[in-house]
């Protein structure tokens, strides 16, 4: 049984490192033809109610409004805020780069649960990983440098940082609130995010449906990935690690992540990083990593005491 439990678990790890590394390149294909904010309603709009009514004919009753809207609030958070910024920014610079903006992730999630849930301080490891991955982010964004030799603008890498922040919140948040079953959270986390991004499509970018008429086969085929793979089979999976899994394993993902995506974009897309790019992602994942070990020596110190 245990043994059962932990095949599921690295499964479900697995399908979040590979799956989430390569919805960056769905995302860009989508986004050749559609806004990037009505890419991310689609996706998770159609994915939810796909989803929701799978649940039903599986048997699953409707859940209580205080679940609806404790998952619907998550799923603003995570598949709403986080993905509408990334797939912004995936419209400036290199899939593989954003991947790597997105692997701060941790770094937050270690700042915000000292701060407001667990009050669990930081061990001297994860504070180390945190300068290590603060330098890098400075190498990456060189924002003493003028706008004609800077390689990634700032806008849109503030956007990203401001998603993962709302998707770490949230993801440590989930555990705490009254939740539908597994499978109607992700139903429902994904209409929750697909109706933010809705709105934000509608204010934001005027005109935007009347792209829907240049699709073409390359976009059908990237939405359709990002709906099952992304979504259903990637987020289901995340939903189960962040109920089942350490948050400090399921963290991991996001310094696996830029490397699938980097892999990725220079075989399919001949995407090419500069010497900087490259000097800079490795010191930033160097300091994910010193930061998820550092957390996980924080989680065993914290059992033993």
């Amino acid at each position: 049984m245990q043994q059962s439990s932990s095949v599921k678990l690295w499964v479900n790890l697995v399908i979040v490192y590979v799956v989430w590394g390569s919805t960056f390149l769905g995302v860009r294909y989508a986004i050749e033809v559609l806004p990037p904010l009505l890419t991310n309603a689609i996706r998770f709009l159609l994915g939810g109610i796909v989803f929701f009514l799978f649940t039903l004919l599986r048997g699953y009753s409707v859940p209580s409004l205080r679940q609806w809207l404790s998952a619907a609030w998550i799923g603003m958070l995570l598949s709403g805020v986080g993905n509408c910024a990334v797939a912004y920014a995936i419209g400036f610079m290199p899939t593989g780069l954003v991947a790597l903006l997105v692997a701060t992730l941790p770094g937050w999630m270690v700042g915000l649960d000292y701060y407001f849930f667990g009050k669990q301080k930081p061990s001297w490891l994860t504070v180390v990983g945190l300068g290590v991955g603060l330098v890098g982010m400075y190498i990456l964004l060189n924002p003493a440098d003028s706008l004609a030799q800077r390689e990634i603008p700032l806008f849109p890498a503030f956007l990203v940082f401001v998603g993962s922040i709302t998707w770490a919140w949230g993801s440590l948040q989930s555990p705490y609130l009254d939740m539908p079953p597994q499978m109607q959270t992700t139903a429902i986390q994904m209409l929750g995010g697909g109706v933010f991004s809705l709105l934000m499509s509608l204010f934001l970018e005027p005109g935007g449906f009347t792209k829907m008429a240049d699709m073409t086969t390359q976009t059908y085929l990237a939405l359709a990935y990002l709906i099952v793979m992304g979504s259903f089979i990637g987020y289901s999976a995340y939903v189960w690690l962040l109920h089942h899994a350490p948050p400090s394993l399921t963290a991991t993902y996001a310094y696996v992540n830029p490397v699938v995506a980097m892999i990725l974009g220079r075989i399919i897309v001949s995407e090419k990083l500069s010497t900087r790019s490259l000097i800079a992602s490795g010191v930033v994942l160097t300091g994910v990593i010193l930061i998820t070990f550092g957390r996980r020596a924080s989680n065993r110190a914290a059992k033993v005491s």
